[in-house]
């Protein structure tokens, strides 16, 4: 008797959630088609697949079309499947879309939304951003100190390579690689650079891949919160990480407070913190540090998104391109032909030459085409009531 009364109470609320679905779709606004959704888990069902979710909308996108709705657990969740849609959500209506969803690992990874990155849009994230464009602009010379540190760690990789071939020895390039291009961020952020072995170079490697792991893999508990409550093993793992994360970061911070001078620059955390000073001493300004909460963690958090930005992303294009031209030495020669040609062998590449290197900006860009590092990027939130394409889209 009592799974009799279960049963006809889940068909009634079926019932009834069909029901106000169908009234929703001939009286509301026009919504994108949608795909099956059960009460509590939404649509999760419908997107149990082997592939990467990238693949597997590519796939629905023959069913559902270009853009179509789907259910995680009760978020509505539009998939934006199409150049023209994508391009007015992310350009024309860009302040309409640029929120950011709350989620559990989020939140642990930014200490509540304090980073650029998945910070939602308000004043203070405004401000933030106005802080950071400005210290990026006081860094050096911009782009040409950049492309100083990024010169100087290519040479210390060429010559490691080239020793190793010199003795006939075998070298796993991964690791040479991310220490390349960590070294490259933290010359721009801690005026600092790591030798191989080096403990503190070893602990960011740890928790940037522990960070990545668990972040990446769309927990259920982002969906559902309350799952929080349990044993979660890449939870712990992932407050773990950002913990170490965090002392590193801190230590880089406190050090940086302690012998700031306004006098010196040498590094983009110097130019965060002057822009702060800066900004909670200019009164002529009509919105300041403090009266939108900008603190310590805020500048924090921005060093922790310019590394998870840049040394994963950066890193994992290099793998993926040396991985390719290791299996097409056509498109080796040709490269090399080109750098010969016109750049020639006593002088490194330069960012004024990228428009004399047709064919390497090609392959460049071929590899980011093949292996995107984020092809879904990262979700928006609609701010209000807006419309895209022959869509209308409701809070």
């Amino acid at each position: 008797m009592a799974w009799f009364f279960l049963i006809f109470f889940a068909i009634l609320i079926l019932v009834v959630l069909a029901w106000q679905l169908k009234a929703k779709s001939s009286h509301g606004p026009q919504e994108p088609p949608r795909l099956p959704a059960l009460p509590l888990i939404g649509s999760l069902l419908s997107l149990q697949s082997p592939c990467p979710p990238h693949v597997l909308f590519k796939e629905l996108q023959k069913k559902y079309g270009e853009t179509f709705l789907l259910m995680m657990g009760s978020h509505r969740v539009i998939i934006v499947n199409q150049h023209a849609h994508a391009k007015e959500v992310l350009l024309k209506k860009g302040k309409i879309f640029a929120g950011r969803p709350r989620t559990v690992t989020t939140d642990i990874l930014t200490r509540d939304g304090k980073d650029i990155a998945f910070g939602d849009y308000s004043a203070a994230w405004r401000f933030h951003r106005k802080i950071v464009h400005g210290a990026l602009c006081m860094f050096g010379e911009g782009s040409a100190s950049i492309e100083r540190i990024i010169c100087a760690e290519a040479q210390s990789l060429c010559c490691t390579v080239s020793e190793a071939a010199a003795v006939g020895l075998a070298l796993d390039l991964a690791p040479e690689l991310t220490r390349a291009v960590t070294n490259v961020v933290c010359s721009l952020c801690f005026n600092s650079s790591y030798s191989r072995g080096d403990p503190e170079f070893e602990a960011m490697l740890h928790y940037s891949q522990g960070i990545v792991d668990t972040v990446a893999k769309d927990s259920l508990v982002d969906v559902f919160p309350w799952l929080q409550v349990f044993p979660n093993a890449d939870l712990r793992l992932l407050k773990h990480c950002v913990a170490i994360r965090d002392k590193l970061l801190q230590k880089k911070y406190d050090e940086h407070k302690a012998d700031y001078s306004d006098h010196v620059q040498r590094d983009l955390l110097d130019a965060l913190l002057r822009a702060k000073r800066s900004a909670e001493n200019n009164n002529t300004v009509d919105i300041n540090a403090e009266s939108v909460g900008l603190s310590d963690d805020h500048l924090l958090m921005t060093v922790g998104d310019i590394f998870g930005a840049g040394v994963e992303t950066t890193t994992t294009v290099l793998k993926w391109a040396v991985a390719y031209l290791i299996h097409y030495p056509d498109v080796q020669r040709r490269i090399q032909h080109e750098l010969d040609t016109k750049i020639g062998a006593d002088r490194p590449p330069r960012l004024s030459d990228r428009g004399s290197l047709p064919y390497l900006e090609a392959t460049i860009r071929e590899v980011l085409r093949i292996r995107p590092v984020a092809p879904l990027l990262i979700p928006h939130v609609a701010l209000s009531d807006t419309r895209y394409g022959r869509y209308l889209h409701y809070l």
